[in-house]
């Protein structure tokens, strides 16, 4: 059963996706936060496609630190795939998450990383 965060959240989270959408140009990178991991992908919307994705959950990712610095880390992963698979600018998309803590580290890393948004 949902609570009442969650859906305040999923009707956050559609109103954010009624006006950003990720384009072949601009993809949309996109973020998923559990209470102990946290995910970045970057989508192409008009495809359906994952271009590139980031976890804290991938073996080689050292989780060392708290989980802003964890999310900073998968932040710096993010850019840096992206950047490799030729994605240079995208659009940011909170997810419904307020912009704070590890979604705000996460999106500083990325845009510290090469990302333009």
């Amino acid at each position: 059963m949902a609570t009442q965060k969650d859906i305040r959240r999923t009707k956050i989270k559609y109103r954010i996706r009624h006006k950003v959408s990720g384009t072949e140009a601009t993809p949309r990178l996109t973020v998923f936060r559990s209470n102990k991991e946290i995910y970045a992908q970057v989508i192409n919307d008009d495809k359906g496609v994952t271009m590139v994705a980031a976890s804290s959950l991938e073996k080689s990712f050292d989780k060392q630190g708290t989980k802003t610095e964890v999310a900073a880390k998968v932040g710096k992963a993010i850019a840096e795939r992206a950047i490799a698979a030729g994605i240079n600018s995208v659009v940011f998309d909170r997810n419904g998450y307020l912009y704070h803590g590890r979604v705000k580290s996460l999106a500083d890393a990325a845009r510290e990383g090469g990302l333009k948004f």
